[in-house]
């Protein structure tokens, strides 16, 4: 194609993309389907490959992200970004009210909307496309993380409509549960720290040096404020209005995220609503702010050095009670992590009866100078996980002493280790250590790893008790002679616990590499390294850079394979389920069906099907590079749905637009045989 063709075309397709993009992310009402957005895609970054001097930093091919950033530029705000100040009671709420009516002549109106609890920022447009986004920082001046900031979908890149020709847009970038959720298993699966709230993440995953990463965190953004030197504002809330005829994402009026009154009583109406809505919320809010409406009143009421006077916030309060610590008990993980655990007089909160708490590591319990039998206070992190984060001191035994966090393995007694950059203490006695042993073994036989029929974690101690396992390897060496005898081992029980071992050997390469239990290797890391070395001999092989040359494994994991690879235990145990027939190796057949025809698209099964078990379709949807997914979201690129379909998960579907696949037609779409 002709460099004059292909800048005609570039632009048509650049202008049909970002509208779809809009349709599916902010308006949650898609026009075409994903293979037909793709199809688009593949189009344009053909054309851009092609003709390189055409493409712009603000094609949609740019959302997949790819570039790394070593060092984000500092820059300074030519608008500071100003902190708002918080209040937490309706008379607060009055007081400012009071303050506002002192200084200003005449009616009074206010926006109220949602506070979105994520990270600040401002994005600059020029002509319609985005130029630049900077953190908050300091207030003065933030980072330039704008590559990142182009991963990010609900942010246009080009606008639409009759747009400022400059001007900058500011709200905040924050996690949805889901995406939280799915990141924290990952970890739980790896046996590290999970992140404590959606909040920190977003912030974490902004300043991520590889933006293809960032673009797989499925960030959100709401933008609600407008600025510049040439901009006819009248009100906050027509702004906010003319923002979303731009392509912005903004708190949306039918939804009740935003809305204009005049009283302190209404205000507070709107504050005791989302008080008990917002946990129905898909995302975090910390309260609700409060604006003076008129951009004129604004001005006269000004900024003090940091703050605006015509805003404020409501913060709302955490539910937090008080309970007795009445001691502290240590947990052993697979991979040797020590986790503290409170036991707690029981004490309901937010729901639900607690009678335990997680401490996290010795640096928290040093923090709170926690103390056994101290009157404790303990919230619910994120309203789910409880925990503890005050101490009352006042209350507190004068003959107490301070907590001494344990030096040695509570199991096998061994010295607990730390590195300088480990949050937790370890077990160092990795193949002598039963709690180790016992989870490492309760790992392989789980339903994600080898899912092994007629094993179970009691069994599993009945069999380690008796002396005749140690290690999962041992599995495959029992005989029926040496159950029979057992408590509870009937010969039906025996033989169904032998068939399963069996069976396991046909599990698949992946499976067994995460049934393994290698430090950071979850579920989703050992498909992608099956999938990349294809056997286990050439992952054994695989040097350090050979590692983090695959997509999304860094230096821990990378590590972390290393080190497992040289330890000579672990060679043994790898040579030994070779010899008894374990799988090692992606088969033949199993590459030859992988494909990439659906990476990228979150797939939804419900229901029940005819030719295929649903794991079967599941299993069709990895091979062919998709991620199947539980609950239908404005993210589900489509679902497969069978006879019976959960009446929920078709009304959501239904009201997202999300589109509807049979059976025969997910199997045409992945041209497999059945």
């Amino acid at each position: 194609m002709d460099k004059n063709t292909a800048t005609l075309r570039i632009a048509e397709l650049t202008t049909e993309l970002n509208g779809h993009n809009h349709d599916y992310y902010i308006l949650s009402n898609p026009k075409i389907s994903d293979f037909d957005f793709d199809q688009l895609l593949k189009e344009l970054e053909g054309l851009e490959t092609e003709h390189p001097d055409l493409a712009s930093d603000n094609s949609p091919t740019k959302r997949v992200g790819g570039a790394i950033t070593k060092d984000f530029p500092t820059i300074k705000h030519k608008y500071p970004m100003l902190s708002l100040g918080n209040t937490y009671s309706k008379e607060e709420i009055i007081d400012f009210e009071t303050r506002v009516k002192k200084q200003l002549a005449g009616e009074i109106e206010y926006t109220v909307e949602l506070k979105y609890d994520g990270v600040a920022i401002s994005l600059s447009y020029e002509k319609g496309e985005l130029m630049r986004a900077v953190t908050r920082g300091n207030g003065v001046e933030g980072d330039d993380v704008t590559v990142n900031a182009r991963t990010i979908k609900v942010i246009p890149l080009q606008l639409k409509g009759d747009y400022p020709a400059k001007f900058e847009i500011r709200g905040e970038v924050l996690m949805k549960h889901s995406t939280f959720e799915q990141i924290n298993e990952e970890r739980r699966a790896a046996e590290e720290e999970v992140y404590a709230n959606p909040r920190n993440v977003a912030s974490g995953t902004l300043k991520m040096q590889d933006s293809s990463i960032v673009a797989k965190r499925d960030l959100d953004c709401y933008l609600y404020a407008i600025m510049g030197d040439d901009l006819n504002i009248a009100t906050n809330y027509k702004n906010i209005v003319q923002a979303a005829k731009w392509g912005f994402k903004v708190s949306d009026p039918k939804k009740k995220f935003i809305i204009k009154c005049s009283t302190v009583d209404e205000i507070m109406e709107f504050i005791d609503y989302w008080d008990t809505e917002r946990k129905k919320l898909p995302f975090d809010i910390d309260g609700i702010v409060i604006k003076v409406n008129s951009h004129q009143q604004q001005l006269v009421l000004g900024n003090t050095t940091k703050s605006p006077r015509w805003a404020i916030s409501y913060k709302f309060k955490a539910e937090k009670v008080s309970t007795k610590l009445l001691d502290v008990v240590y947990q052993v993980g697979r991979t040797g992590a020590i986790t503290p655990v409170a036991n707690l007089q029981s004490v309901f909160l937010a729901g639900t009866t607690v009678k335990r708490a997680s401490l996290h590591n010795a640096d928290q319990i040093a923090l709170l100078d926690i103390r056994i039998n101290d009157t404790v206070f303990v919230e619910k992190g994120g309203e789910i996980i409880p925990k503890i984060v005050d101490v009352d001191v006042s209350a507190r035994d004068m003959f107490s002493v301070p907590f001494v966090y344990a030096t040695n393995c509570p199991d096998c007694g061994t010295e607990l280790t730390r590195s300088g950059d480990e949050a937790n203490h370890y077990c160092p006695n990795e193949f002598s250590c039963q709690a180790q042993i016992l989870g490492k073994m309760e790992h392989y036989i789980s339903r994600k790893a080898m899912d092994i029929d007629g094993l179970g974690g009691e069994t599993l101690e009945l069999l380690f008790k008796e002396g005749l396992i140690s290690d999962v390897s041992h599995l495959y060496s029992l005989e029926k002679e040496q159950l029979l005898p057992l408590e509870r081992m009937a010969e039906k029980s025996v033989d169904n616990l032998l068939k399963g071992l069996e069976a396991s050997k046909d599990k698949p390469f992946d499976r067994l590499l995460f049934g393994l239990g290698i430090r950071f290797v979850g579920a989703t890391v050992a498909k992608k390294l099956a999938r990349y070395f294809t056997n286990i001999d050439n992952l054994m092989n695989a040097s350090f850079e050979d590692l983090i040359g695959v997509d999304e494994i860094g230096d821990r994991i990378a590590e972390s394979l290393v080190n497992y690879f040289d330890t000579p235990d672990n060679l043994d145990r790898i040579e030994f389920l070779k010899q008894k027939g374990l799988t090692f190796a992606v088969s033949e057949e199993d590459a030859s069906k992988r494909t990439n025809l659906l990476e990228g698209k979150s797939i939804v099964v419900s229901g029940v099907f005819s030719k295929m078990s649903r794991d079967d379709i599941k299993t069709l949807i990895e091979d062919n590079g998709g991620k199947n997914t539980s609950s239908v979201s404005k993210n589900t690129s489509f679902v497969v749905a069978g006879e019976n379909m959960g009446p929920s998960k078709l009304a959501k579907a239904e009201k997202l637009g999300i589109e509807l696949f049979s059976e025969d037609d997910f199997l045409k779409l992945v041209s497999k045989d059945v």
